[in-house]
């Protein structure tokens, strides 16, 4: 085994040009001046090495050197061949100052006014260290409720929510975006209504996923067409009884309408909780970590896609396994190197040592492996696969367990019940990887391809750029015409083209080729072996019902799944109208916001950089703002005040600017600008400055990384901009994800 790992030793990283770009831009060591200092091979090594440090822990002298230095090789090793990728702040923080390292965590919120705004100060702290933040409001009493204290009334759970999304409006996480919140309320509340409702309106608590907590009770009167009582939580009074199916009908209806609220079934998730003397009111943002009051989630995804051995044409399940036990011991690691916002999370962390196991590249792997995604044999294999990964984790579990000792909080656990003597409460879950599948260089999490291809603007041009592998096999296969693969990167997909072979078009599909069925029993094939949840996108045609929604709910309901997020194609781009209270089903009406629009005003502080550019009139000072939705404004100073060249450059400054606010991409604004002269240019060669706006054009592709080649520009469900380059954001992996850039709300 050690001379076959020897034989993989990896000293650099193969990479896309989309891979580099957003570690260049969110991952690197920077300098002052906000250069990247480290390659993206340091960085790796920088990780490697900081986890590693946690084997010197547990072991002295030299037992403990040669344990660092055997797992600083296998961290590193597993990194560099893109097998395991950790989680965007373990990536980023990992052997820095912050050193920051886990994704979320979930904060109590009690009914009191001290309770609560200890709460919010909780997550400011964790914005700011770069982590996300989900909350239950269930325990607060409800609107119009008396205050004994004051003689008033409360205000109800949705104000304080609110007060939470305004926050978060205004901390940048860990400097660079803003922070992600999940906000749960259980569907006994009295608000419940007001609850389901609060996003119907696109514009309003922005900055707030929210799901609602359903309990056995509730689907049990919803599939009896029963009633059902909403509960004071303050003192256990029932307020008033409800039909079970209209309030489930409200609950779809809003998923229908733009997504919101998801469904998490909080007593199946109870039921499996590990620690049942910490109960979980809440999830982490993206919903797949169930986690109690201070803890937090841990995270790492394995590449499926690099598992697939063509000599015996199935997967290489040794080398899994290896990767699998590896990757156990580097999260558990990440809980001893940990630098934790409050002490609480620490003391809840270190007592339950959570760690969250995933996989990506899963869509990938079934065309390796010939197999449809929405077929019985993919979700033989999915089952098949993710068991196998399970086991190996709690295997691996044991024997840290052996070698370290049980997790803290192991008396009065469910696996002391058992007699199961493990390092950590739960081992596995699946959650969005939009950044690191991008740097990996495969598909997100467990979803099927968004796209075999975009169409991709080169030089003013729209050119395909196709998935190498689809290509690969076009040509085996002698099916690859340059026509085909346009017409491909048009569509998005192979569905009804007749010049791909039908078996090839059967494995190479794509997530809105495949029925909300397949979506939901595919989810619920990973989760009969996941430790926690499950963070995928059900994806549903825009023409859709809200009957669907409600069917893709019981069907994840009765499959045994832990929650489920539904996304309508188009929905977020449509304000629905009602005519009265009588409508049941209001007719949807396109409604275009403006990203001015939704700028509303320029804040009083924005982030930015100067840049020096030599041109042939004398250095040029080129400045470029962004704010939380992306590049914002740009100021060029050429000359004396006062001056013609002054007062040009002045001018082009706030006609960028005045594009910029209004959605134009650095990309385009530098190719348009790329290339005039004026007859008196700086240098020689490709680096000339040939004139001012060239120069312009120069600073903001160096500052923006734009490439030769635009992102990509095939239509896509857009639902915002991006807050790193301004393109359309999309929904996948139950996250919101950027497929110009590779950014990720959820990392």
């Amino acid at each position: 085994m050690e001379a076959r790992r020897e034989n993989r030793e990896l000293t650099d990283i193969e990479l896309t040009e989309n891979a580099l770009a957003v570690l260049r831009k969110r991952y690197l060591k920077k300098n002052d001046r906000g250069e990247p200092v480290e390659r993206p091979v340091d960085m790796f090594r920088r990780v490697a090495g900081n986890i590693a440090e946690a084997e010197l822990k547990f072991r002295d002298g030299e037992e403990g050197r040669a344990l660092y230095e055997e797992y600083y090789g296998r961290f590193l090793q597993m990194m560099l061949s893109r097998r395991f990728m950790p989680n965007s702040p373990t990536l980023m923080n990992a052997g820095r100052e912050l050193q920051q390292l886990s994704a979320c965590f979930v904060l109590p919120v009690e009914d009191s006014i001290d309770g609560i705004y200890d709460t919010l100060k909780h997550q400011a702290i964790i914005h700011k260290s770069g982590g996300g933040t989900g909350f239950a409001f269930s325990r607060l009493r409800p609107k119009n409720d008396i205050v004994q204290s004051t003689m008033g009334v409360s205000s109800g759970p949705v104000s304080f929510m609110a007060i939470y999304d305004a926050s978060t409006d205004k901390i940048k996480q860990g400097g660079t975006r803003r922070g992600a919140n999940m906000g749960i309320l259980r569907v006994d509340h009295p608000d419940i209504e007001e609850f389901v409702t609060c996003k119907n309106d696109n514009d309003q608590i922005t900055n707030f996923n929210i799901s609602v907590a359903i309990t056995d009770a509730f689907m049990e009167a919803v599939e009896k067409d029963g009633e059902f009582e909403l509960v004071n939580p303050r003192n256990g009074a029932v307020t008033r009884r409800v039909r079970a199916r209209e309030l489930f009908k409200k609950i779809a209806y809003g998923a229908w309408l733009n997504g919101e609220p998801g469904v998490v079934f909080i007593d199946r998730i109870n039921a499996d909780n590990p620690t049942p003397q910490f109960p979980i009111e809440s999830t982490n943002p993206c919903s797949e970590a169930h986690l109690p009051p201070y803890d937090s989630c841990n995270l790492g995804s394995i590449n499926l896609s690099l598992f697939y051995s063509e000599e015996a044409g199935d997967v290489d399940w040794e080398e899994l396994r290896e990767t699998v036990r590896t990757a156990v011991r580097f999260l558990d690691n990440v809980i001893e190197q940990n630098n934790y916002p409050l002490p609480q999370i620490e003391e809840m962390s270190k007592g339950n040592r959570r760690i969250g196991l995933g996989v990506m590249g899963f869509a990938d792997l079934l065309i390796k492996m010939g197999i449809p995604y929405d077929s019985e044999e993919g979700l033989a294999f999915a089952e098949r696969v993710m068991r196998f990964i399970d086991e190996e984790a709690w295997e691996a579990s044991r024997a840290l367990a052996a070698e370290r000792g049980v997790f803290a909080h192991y008396e009065g656990s469910r696996h002391e019940a058992r007699g199961d003597r493990v390092r950590n409460a739960t081992v596995t879950t699946i959650a969005p990887t939009g950044t690191i599948s991008l740097i990996a260089g495969c598909s997100g999490g467990i979803e099927p391809l968004y796209a075999v291809a975009f169409m991709r603007r080169q030089a003013d041009m729209e050119m395909p750029d196709v998935n190498p592998e689809f290509v690969r096999v076009a040509r085996e296969r002698g099916f690859y015409s340059e026509e085909l693969m346009k017409k491909v990167a048009e569509q998005g997909s192979v569905r009804g083209l007749e010049e791909v072979p039908e078996d090839v078009r059967r494995v190479w599909v794509t997530s809105h080729d495949i029925s909300p069925e397949w979506h939901v029993r595919m989810q619920a094939a990973f989760q009969k072996h996941t430790s926690m949840g499950i963070s995928k996108t059900i994806n549903l045609p825009n023409e859709a019902t809200v009957e669907d929604v409600e069917r893709a709910y019981r069907l994840a309901y009765s499959l045994g799944c832990k929650g489920i997020a539904v996304y309508r194609d188009g929905s977020r781009e449509e304000q629905v109208l009602s005519t009265g209270k009588t409508a049941k089903q209001p007719e949807p009406q396109p409604r275009h916001v403006s990203l001015a629009e939704a700028r509303n005003g320029r804040p009083r502080t924005l982030s930015g950089v100067t840049k020096k550019i030599r041109t042939g009139h004398g250095p040029l000072y080129v400045t470029m703002n962004d704010d939380e939705f992306g590049p914002r404004e740009c100021f060029i100073v050429l000359g004396k005040p006062g001056g013609t060249a002054s007062a040009f450059s002045d001018a082009l400054g706030r006609m960028i600017s005045l594009a910029l606010k209004h959605g134009a991409t650095p990309a385009e604004i530098s190719h348009q600008l790329k290339g005039i002269q004026d007859g008196h240019p700086a240098g020689v060669g490709p680096n000339a400055v040939l004139s001012v706006p060239d120069g312009v054009a120069k600073a903001m592709a160096e500052h923006y990384l734009v490439e030769e080649e635009d992102a990509e520009a095939r239509e896509l469900p857009i639902i915002g901009a991006c807050p790193d380059c301004g393109s359309g954001l999309t929904r996948q992996e139950g996250c919101v994800v950027c497929h110009s850039c590779g950014y990720s709300k959820c990392g």
